[in-house]
């Protein structure tokens, strides 16, 4: 075989090689993002915010996991039913409602939506649902409540089902449907901030509240 015969043989082999491991690459399984103890950035500085907002860190907000984050994430995890290793990965980010690339990403609200459809409004009509869906996006709006969607939901004393551990259930399918079309606009509550069940509500103070509108076991009030 000749010298430039070889070459080409050389150069084909590289591309060739190099194809084969884009090919690789893209098939391999993406790694699952962790965040810990040494970790930075701008996703550590969300989980830091919303950790103080929800009073479980007392520290700077400076976008370094240090003990003071680390110690923070562990009361979250232990308070929620997560594994509690101190480490924010994929399923205490998505239960903070943030997602691995750093924003408030869409199916992380979807997912964190229907979870609270399903634990507070299982059983009930589908429109109770997407209903119960509308109330948490109608306190996002409201200056009286947190701006954001898991603000809302891990509110201390707002939703029974973190306490009772009907948050951890597994997820009612339609659920994840009523979260969809609550977040594109439905609301059967007509504008409602709270719900309750009669047959279960201990607080007086919540049937002072005008009701809106009943739909299955819930009413709903502004």
């Amino acid at each position: 075989m000749s010298r430039t015969n070889i070459r080409r043989l050389a150069v084909w082999i590289a591309v060739a090689l190099s194809i084969l491991a884009m090919i690789l690459a893209s098939a391999a399984p993406a790694k699952a993002v962790s965040y810990q103890r040494g970790s930075t950035g701008s996703v550590v500085t969300q989980i830091q915010t919303k950790l103080k907002n929800w009073g479980y860190y007392s520290g700077a907000v400076d976008g370094i996991y240090g003990s003071g984050t680390e110690k923070a994430v562990r009361l979250f995890q232990q308070k929620n039913g997560l594994t509690v290793d101190g480490k924010a990965g994929s399923a205490t980010l998505a239960a903070m409602g943030i997602s691995g690339g750093g924003s408030t990403g869409g199916s992380a609200n979807v997912d964190l939506l229907a979870r609270l459809i399903s634990a507070e409004a299982r059983g009930e009509p589908y429109a109770g649902q997407v209903a119960v869906g509308a109330v948490v996006l109608n306190r996002v709006r409201h200056p009286s409540f947190p701006n954001t969607i898991s603000g809302v939901i891990y509110q201390n004393g707002a939703f029974s089902c973190l306490s009772d551990g009907q948050f951890w259930q597994p997820v009612a399918q339609s659920a994840y449907q009523a979260a969809r079309d609550a977040l594109n606009g439905s609301d059967p509550s007509g504008g409602a901030i709270y719900y309750f069940n009669p047959a279960k509500t201990t607080s007086k103070w919540i049937w002072s509240r005008p009701l809106i509108v009943v739909i299955g076991s819930h009413r709903f009030c502004s």
